[in-house]
């Protein structure tokens, strides 16, 4: 092995170890949708690694995948054709603990699938009494079992498709924060100002507690003055909500789902890995001093 051979997985075990440090608990359930309404900014990327590095500080996280082409599934190697998931539970009500698996290699992350029936979920419930709060009631049956069994969550991570369907809007529903990815380029400043207009329908009818709580800045290019912009501009509009800890445009981040894993598996010392890691201590912190 070369020394840089040598230094490289050095720093590797090092990253794995700072990965590991315990994270805060929050004072109750944190229910995350993540969510914009442009698609490819990296918001299953930014759900996966989010969670996995939670999990990672020994904080308990569910992934509930709400989007049917089950790209969450695939980062997190859990085999969504095997027995039943979100579909069932949206569709037929069964028990959403009866579809949640055990996310290998992490002892404290457990995903819920979104299984390929998934993609017949909006039409399958657009006759349903109370359908856009259909994933609400069955996360709350869900928490409070697990609750009385000594084994509160601490993140429930749901990422939802690009659009503003039913899904979506369940998800809308079901969370009281809402994180933003948003990728340093001009139409992503459009798909935000899209997703404020939804969440303002969303409170007056259906959920009054969902707000925008976080913004993560995605596939940001320091090298690029557009990129720079576009990061003033969300310093200047969400000074409060944005975690100011961009997310670079990096190989290893990308790779990381072919190989059925999230980059804090895949590379724990790249830079993704690493920002990835600061973002969830950061948003463990602020639910520790919430």
């Amino acid at each position: 092995m070369s020394p840089s051979d040598v230094s490289r997985e050095t720093a590797k075990v090092v990253g794995i170890r700072r990965l590991k440090e315990p994270m805060p608990r929050p004072i109750k359930t944190r229910i995350f949708t993540i969510a914009n309404q442009k698609g490819g900014v990296g918001k299953t990327t930014t759900a996966v690694n989010v969670a996995a590095a939670l999990a990672m500080g020994g904080l308990r996280v569910l992934v509930i995948d709400l989007d049917p082409q089950g790209n969450a599934c695939t980062a997190l190697n859990v085999d969504r054709n095997d027995g039943p998931g979100m579909f069932e539970v949206l569709v037929d009500e069964i028990p959403l603990k009866n579809v949640v698996k055990k996310v290998a290699g992490f002892p404290h992350l457990e995903c819920a699938p979104a299984n390929q029936e998934l993609a017949g979920a909006e039409i399958a419930m657009v006759n349903f009494v109370a359908r856009e709060q259909l994933l609400k009631l069955a996360l709350q049956d869900f928490l409070a079992e697990r609750e009385n069994l000594g084994e509160r969550f601490d993140y429930i991570i749901i990422d939802c498709p690009p659009s503003l369907g039913l899904l979506t809007v369940n998800a809308l529903t079901a969370a009281e924060e809402v994180l933003v990815p948003i990728q340093c380029e001009y139409y992503s400043l459009e798909g935000i100002s899209l997703l404020m207009e939804t969440l303002q329908k969303i409170k007056r009818a259906l959920n009054p507690l969902v707000r925008v709580s976080t913004i993560v800045l995605t596939m940001f290019d320091s090298r690029t003055r557009l990129a720079n912009d576009v990061a003033n501009d969300v310093r200047a509009h969400f000074p409060n909500e944005l975690i100011d800890i961009p997310i670079p445009r990096a190989v290893r981040v990308s790779e990381a789902p072919s190989f059925r894993q999230t980059v804090m598996t895949y590379d724990a010392a790249s830079p993704g890995a690493i920002a990835y890691m600061q973002v969830a201590r950061e948003i463990a912190l602020r639910g520790s001093a919430a």
